[in-house]
Order: C-alpha cells, then structure tokens, then sequence
C-alpha cells in the first residue's frame, strides 16, 4: 500500500516534545487520532504492526501520550495530570487540523483513552468529529471493585491457593487503589489475564504485552526504554486522581457522534457497568455495540467486525450523512 504520509514526528505539546506517527494512503482521508491506554501504555507498535488496512480510509495518528514511549525523557511527572493530558490532546488536535487541513478529527480511546478521550470530547467540543471507545471507563472505583472480585472468585473457583493468598494480599481495593497501587494494580491485572477477564487470546503477559515491544521496529531503544520506565511512573502518579471519576456524574451532553464498542467479557473496565452510562449519553447519535467474543481489546480480539463497524460509523460521519 503506498502511503502519501508515512512521518514520525516530535512536536511541542504542553511546553514539551511528544512523539507522534502519522499514516495515510489519501489526503482527503478523515483522520483518527488513536488514544492508548494505562495511563502509560503505548500501542505505536500496535498500530504499526496491525492495523495500517485502515490506511485505505483513514489518516491514522498514533501519539505516545506525556510520559511514556517516545514522550518520556524530559517530562515533570508533577505535569502528568487529566488536566494536562487534556490540554496536551486539544494542542494537537489543532495541530493535526492544521496541518492535514481539517476541521475537526476523529478520536478512538482504548481503555485509559476512553476516559481521556470522553473529557476532551467534553472539553474540545469544536475539534472532534465523532468518537468510539472500547474497554470503556465509566466508574473508577466501582471497575476495580467488581474486576477485583472477579479475579478472586475465578481464583477460588480453581481453587489456586497461590493465586488467592496473592489477591488478598493486594486487596481488595480501597478508593479503586490497591496495596502498593502500582504493583498491587499489576499483580491483579496478571491474574485477570490469566483467568480470562482481559484477553481472549491466549499467551501471558510477557509473550502478549512485552515482547511485541521488544521486537517492534517501529520503537527506537530509545523509545522502548521510556515505554518500560514510563508506565510505572504515570499510572503512580495519575491512578489516584483518575480512579475517582464516574462518568455518569461527570459527563454531560455530547456534540458530536458517541459510540461505546465493548467486549461481554471485559473484567478489565467491566462490561455490566457500560449499559448505564450508554442509557444516559446524550448525543446527537449514540450506539452501544457488543463484541460477544472479546474482552477487553476488541479491535484486536474481532478486528474484521471493529473495523467494519469503525468504518461504517466514522465514514457516514465524513460524509455528512445521518449515521443512525
């Protein structure tokens, strides 16, 4: 596929650079900015590796968010707030209007991009075009209540005295915050992967998160330092404030398209707690899509469907068509 952009680019955003890659087959192509989640987990290589078919219709812009991938070095983790994430993602928003002669752009969140994703759709109203997210956020504090005791009750089910001696060590969570918060939230989420509440693929943590970064030649050394060092240092620093938000308090009415594409058997930001957020979204359209076979990371787990249905709701949208 030839590609009338293919950049990677270091641009100035919040007072300090950021790195940013941009695919595209066709200029007029509406453009996606993907938001990854954690806080501090990176998917350029993710992108990259997996995903350049949906070159064919869209520009396609992965962003290492402050503090992790190609954005760590030189960044103040006292700066690694929502607020500045959200400032962070509206300048390059304008940016990317800009310079690929938009009005407005496209976002897709996953998990921790929900949550950014739905404030800077709140905050940004003129520059985003439509939205979707998936492994959705709704409410901080009850997703690690209901995920933990998932966990554990799998755990006892199996009956895995190691497993379970783990969980009760590092909960359950108190304020959504485990004990330490970084490495309790780590030891809960392997566990999660393990009893199939994350990923319908099979493989542990280090063959399905940290060897596709190891070997992805879409990552400097450079970059796959910051990606290591850089989780750690955004979700300590961010996880306090950000588990406390809930959706349903927090949001009001939407202006542009809102649509939730969520895995049934997602115990990572579960799937019975999205139904009442969608219930109560006020947008000028709304649609709730349920992935029966996935978990939490649909674009990965059924890609042929997300991208169908990506395509579907963003292209109607571009088109100045009725998307309902």
């Amino acid at each position: 596929m030839k590609l009338f952009i293919d950049r990677k680019e270091r641009i100035t955003l919040g007072g300090m650079k950021q790195t940013i890659h941009i695919w595209g087959s066709k200029p007029e192509n509406p453009v996606v900015l993907f938001l990854h989640g954690g806080p501090g987990v990176p998917n350029r290589h993710g992108m990259a590796k997996n995903h350049m078919d949906l070159t064919d219709d869209f520009t396609i812009v992965a962003w290492d968010q402050r503090g992790t991938g190609g954005s760590y070095f030189g960044c103040d983790p006292a700066t690694l707030t929502l607020d500045q994430l959200i400032s962070d993602c509206g300048e390059l928003l304008r940016y990317l209007c800009r310079t690929l002669g938009k009005e407005k752009i496209f976002l897709l969140g996953a998990s921790w991009g929900t949550e950014l994703g739905t404030f800077v759709c709140q905050r940004h109203p003129e520059l985003v075009a439509g939205y979707i997210g998936y492994g959705q956020v709704v409410n901080g504090i009850e997703n690690e209540n209901v995920s933990y005791a998932y966990t554990l009750e799998k755990a006892r089910e199996a009956a895995n005295a190691e497993d379970i001696a783990e969980l009760e060590k590092i909960g359950p969570p108190v304020d959504g915050q485990y004990k330490p918060v970084f490495e309790g939230l780590m030891a809960q989420r392997r566990l999660l992967k393990k009893y199939g509440g994350h990923s319908t693929k099979s493989g542990g943590y280090f063959s399905g998160t940290v060897l596709p970064i190891l070997k992805s030649p879409e990552l400097s050394i450079r970059d796959k330092i910051g990606t290591a060092n850089g989780y750690k240092v955004c979700l300590s620093q961010m996880w306090p404030t950000i588990v406390h938000y809930d959706f349903l308090k927090d949001c009001g009415p939407f202006a542009m398209p809102y649509y939730i594409f969520q895995g049934r058997l997602d115990q990572n930001t579960p799937a019975s707690l999205v139904q009442a957020f969608y219930d109560a979204i006020e947008a000028p359209d709304k649609d709730l899509v349920w992935f029966e076979h996935s978990a939490h990371g649909p674009m990965g787990e059924e890609p042929e469907k997300f991208k169908k249905l990506m395509r579907e709701k963003f292209l109607k949208i571009a088109r100045g068509e009725d998307s309902r």
